[in-house]
């Protein structure tokens, strides 16, 4: 790592940030690295950062995201580090207002030419909301440390912007660099669902967010307290089986729980962050998230299953239940349900669901070979375990 060399100015900033409650995971795949010596040169960096990383290699950018990126050194890209950094922040010290991942993939001056552009990505992702920076350096204008410290700046005032600072280092730029930002508002996004504007709403994986365009075509709902390896075997097992992708869908109103505050739906959404898809809505049953998702698959475990055929859950009325189902046909959707076992550990599937005829076209079964995982969410909520896997 590269040895830091401070300005009063860049100390003043480095103090203030660590003065602040804000922690974060920082993720830089080679430029910007600068920062993180920054940050660690002044007292009290144990109070702002959790971890830093440096996956200089392709195949450490890979095993840190679990996939190859379209193009290493994106906009995009840097939002999946920035997600995935928030995510592991979650994981290592709980769900926090104050936790952060900010993460940068920037292509400089090298000891070889590049053919594209000189830039940097700099993405800073909180459960509230997910800030961009995009920076382009015109080549040739600086050498290799002084884009770097370009950078590193950035990624300084971005953490500095995170923490409500009105202190920024001075970025040098001249008349062939640019700079831009975008914001992504996850609270507002949640707003417009919650006020009846919007009838779902998504966060992709990158946090690109979604309101009413072409919805996945399947799905595993869930209040995802926490978001766990069950939930991720399932959907792992439904896209083997399907050969399609699987979206989370968080109901945010419940048929036997309060429904969610503002801050637990962005806290849960926070789960996926640079991991997976995900969307919200109020429609607590699934003949209600069919009307949403028409044509859709459900992935569901046993439990689940089994509540579907119960008519508390229809006004107390079979025949209200059948309308129900017949109305869930109707619309193209169907069930995908994935076994278990039950108290006494018999393993319990489709063929032990209570259906009418009719209706069991309606459902398929994850093979058990396929998938199974016992443990539920109370249980692990009850062994204070590592949620995910």
């Amino acid at each position: 790592m590269m040895v830091a060399m401070l300005t009063t100015t860049s100390r003043g900033l480095i103090q203030a940030i660590h003065d602040h409650p804000m922690r974060i995971v920082l993720v830089a795949t080679g430029a910007g690295a600068q920062a993180l010596a920054d940050l660690l040169a002044v007292g009290g960096a144990s109070r702002t950062l959790i971890e830093g990383l440096i996956p200089y290699s392709p195949a450490a950018c890979d095993d840190f995201l679990g996939r190859t990126p379209e193009q290493y050194t994106a906009a995009a890209t840097a939002r999946l580090l920035a997600g995935c950094a928030c995510a592991r922040a979650r994981r290592l010290e709980g769900a926090a207002p104050s936790l952060a991942g900010l993460a940068c993939t920037a292509a400089i001056a090298s000891d070889r030419p590049k053919r594209g552009d000189h830039r940097a990505h700099v993405a800073l992702w909180r459960a509230q909301r997910l800030v961009e920076w995009e920076l382009r350096l015109e080549k040739g204008a600086r050498d290799r440390a002084g884009e770097e410290a370009l950078a590193s700046a950035l990624i300084l005032n971005a953490l500095a912007h995170a923490c409500g600072l009105d202190e920024q280092l001075p970025l040098d730029l001249g008349p062939g660099d640019a700079l831009t930002s975008t914001e992504y508002d996850f609270a507002a996004l949640v707003a417009q669902l919650q006020r009846g504007a919007a009838p779902y709403i998504g966060v992709h994986d990158d946090g690109r967010m979604r309101t009413t365009d072409a919805h996945p075509q399947v799905l595993l709902s869930g209040a995802f307290n926490p978001l766990h390896a069950g939930h991720l075997g399932m959907a792992r097992a439904a896209t083997q089986l399907l050969g399609k992708p699987v979206a989370f869908e968080l109901a945010a109103v419940n048929v036997d729980k309060p429904s969610l505050a503002t801050e637990t739906v962005l806290d849960r959404i926070a789960q996926f962050a640079g991991r997976y898809a995900v969307f919200v809505s109020n429609a607590p049953t699934y003949v209600e998230k069919a009307r949403l998702y028409p044509g859709a698959t459900f992935v569901v475990g046993y439990d689940t299953a089994v509540r579907i055929f119960e008519p508390r859950y229809y006004g107390g009325s079979a025949n209200q239940m059948n309308r129900a189902l017949d109305e869930l046909a109707g619309r193209g959707c169907r069930f995908l349900v994935a076994g278990r076992a039950d108290a006494q550990g018999i393993f319990r599937g489709l063929a032990d669901l209570k259906m009418a005829p009719a209706h069991r076209a309606l459902f398929q079964e994850i093979p058990e070979a396929l998938f199974r995982m016992d443990i539920s969410s109370t249980e692990l909520r009850a062994r204070m375990a590592d949620p995910i896997a």
